[in-house]
């Protein structure tokens, strides 16, 4: 993994070169196309009350939207990196003032979150311009955001289900989950409070993996599920802004925030990284995304607004590991994107570079401008089995036999 430095965000916006250090092997190579799938911004729990009776001593507080909608300020954070994006990743890829039509593309998922942070983007990244937000209409489902469901692709949930459980270990989800009792034991104080102990929390239901049926994705209950749940709450309150005598009830501070997303980031390890569920679930949006990437007449930036699932299922597809400043490791932020970067050389030759940008967890709570002296991170992820930079060929053969499913 190679962040850049500050120096080399300055001189990228400046200068409009590439979005990555130059590797000393290929020196002189430029972008020409940029594919992106992000997580939307920051929303609220996605049902009211969040969670079942008992988990939480208190009432729950209040949102200025609807369960699961882009918040107010969820909204302002993505158009924040709507204009990094413009300035720093996309530099000398669209020019200067309104994009020429077709050279930006933006499909969003149904949801009113995905949909409002699609728009959020385009208004950040090219402001007044007409660029369509391409989607199906609100709450219609789209099978490229959820294959299994929908039936988009064939799909054996006995191999999923043998993926996941073959993933865990010696010891299986019970020593997965008695790795994580501090963090568990953190959360029910927070949640319960001075509560007596038993009359809430979660801490004490044992997780179990649940086999999936026929188009169903792998799933747990217990424990490390309702954590999961639970951490990502927390999150969410921080990351909107809202004070901290509301954020888990006053009592959790900003270092609990980090430690409560690794529960969050061991549900995807779990269920979403291995190699046939990764596939499964990318079966549709990553073909999607190098059809942008290689298409004659495709977008030179090209954004797909989905969900943190998208992003856990392309992670595990490609072997991918990040650490955002305020979030648990490999915890797919809000807004984060994760895409490819496509160069090429004085020749013939074209390449490939995984990109990552996100929001730190602050800049998202304090609608940090993101200029050079507070920039997005970014960073480039490995291409597994590739040098940095892939081959185009090799990247597309690569990321074709994992979507294949086949073991590795």
């Amino acid at each position: 993994m190679r962040k850049i430095a500050l120096l080399s965000l300055a001189l990228i916006a400046t200068q409009g070169c590439a979005t990555v250090p130059q590797t000393a092997s290929r020196p002189g190579l430029t972008p020409d196309h940029l594919v992106l799938l992000m997580r939307h911004g920051v929303r609220p729990p996605t049902k009211n009350p969040p969670m079942k009776p008992g988990v939480a001593a208190d009432p729950w507080p209040s949102w200025d939207v609807p369960p699961g909608d882009l918040t107010h300020h969820g909204a302002a954070a993505i158009r924040l990196v709507g204009a990094f994006d413009a300035r720093v990743l996309a530099a000398g890829l669209v020019g200067g003032g309104c994009p020429a039509p077709g050279t930006v593309a933006v499909y969003s998922d149904s949801d009113q979150r995905t949909i409002a942070t699609g728009d959020a983007w385009l208004a950040g990244f090219a402001p007044g311009c007409a660029i369509a937000n391409q989607h199906k209409p609100q709450d219609t489902p789209d099978p490229l955001f959820s294959p299994l469901d929908l039936g988009g692709i064939a799909y054996d949930p006995a191999r999923a289900d043998a993926a996941v459980k073959a993933g865990l270990g010696p010891g299986g989800i019970a020593a997965v989950e008695a790795k994580q009792r501090d963090v568990l034991a953190r959360l029910d104080a927070i949640y319960c409070g001075p509560s007596p102990e038993g009359a809430c929390g979660f801490s004490g239901k044992p997780t179990r993996i649940d086999p999936p049926r026929a188009g169903e994705k792998p799933g747990f209950s217990g424990a490390l599920d309702l954590g999961s749940t639970a951490g990502q709450i927390l999150l969410l309150e921080y990351a909107d802004g809202k004070p901290m005598a509301e954020v888990g009830w006053g009592r959790a501070t900003k270092a609990d925030i980090a430690l409560a997303g690794r529960l969050h980031a061991v549900e995807y390890s779990v269920l979403a990284r291995p190699l046939y569920v990764a596939a499964s679930n990318s079966a549709l949006v990553v073909p999607k995304m190098l059809d942008w990437l290689t298409a004659p007449n495709g977008p030179r930036v090209g954004m797909i607004v989905g969900h943190d699932t998208q992003l856990a299922a392309l992670a595990g597809l490609l072997d991918l590991h990040w650490h955002v400043p305020g979030f648990a490791a490999d915890d797919p932020s809000p807004g984060q994107a994760i895409g490819f970067e496509r160069l090429h050389d004085a020749g013939d030759g074209a390449y490939v570079r995984i990109v990552l940008r996100a929001q730190g967890l602050d800049q998202i709570r304090n609608l940090t401008p993101l200029d050079d002296a507070a920039p997005a991170t970014v960073e480039t992820l490995p291409v597994p089995g590739c040098a940095d930079p892939c081959p185009l060929d090799r990247f597309i053969a690569i990321v074709r036999q994992r979507l294949d499913r086949a073991p590795q």
